[in-house]
């Protein structure tokens, strides 16, 4: 039986073959990016995805999307200043979203290469994917971790609310890391 290997753990592909739902109570999408000369991290609390896992690794693929509305660094004015029209232009585009295209794999780790979009402009992203482990849950369900990462230019999305600093600096970076920790629930057959 064929197995996926992944953070050292080696997981039958027959076990994650199939459609798993994001359950967001369970997962983070989270994003880093530089304010002066320290990160700040925050996140969306309201997301949804489906992750659709093949017999051949590369036939699977990914669909989510974001409530940009939910947007939450931990404090209340910086977060009303992302949702307005110089950042997230959340009023406008209350959704961003991902769909994959290809997964395969380069120098020994898997990736996941597809289109995001956010306020509207679509791009080419590539996400670094780690599968964390299957396990059964309480109720006798299946459930996935997944770990991925990607940095994106916020400017290419046409995200470009900054604070100009003397010497031509800027208050906050254009390059922004996303991190993802999913925790995914596989559907049941029906009977």
């Amino acid at each position: 039986m064929e197995k996926i290997t992944m953070l050292g753990t080696p997981v039958d592909i027959d076990r994650l073959t199939g459609i798993w739902r994001i359950d967001p109570a369970h997962s983070e999408v989270g994003f880093t990016v530089r304010h002066l000369m320290v990160r700040v991290r925050g996140g969306f609390t309201r997301f949804s995805g489906t992750i659709t896992v093949a017999q051949n690794p590369a036939r699977s693929g990914v669909r989510a999307e974001i409530d940009t509305t939910s947007v939450d660094t931990r404090h209340a004015g910086r977060d009303t200043r992302l949702r307005s029209g110089d950042y997230l232009d959340s009023d406008h585009h209350p959704t961003a979203s991902f769909q994959s295209c290809r997964v395969g794999r380069k120098d020994g780790r898997y990736i996941v290469e597809g289109q995001l979009t956010i306020r509207g402009e679509m791009r080419p992203v590539t996400f670094d994917l780690f599968l964390l482990g299957v396990d059964t849950d309480a109720s006798g369900g299946t459930r996935a971790g997944f770990r991925a990462y990607s940095r994106i230019s916020r400017s290419r999305f046409g995200v470009t609310g900054n604070v100009p600093l003397p010497g031509g600096r800027a208050l906050i970076g254009d390059t922004v890391m996303l991190e993802l920790e999913i925790q995914a629930v596989k559907d049941r057959p029906r009977t």
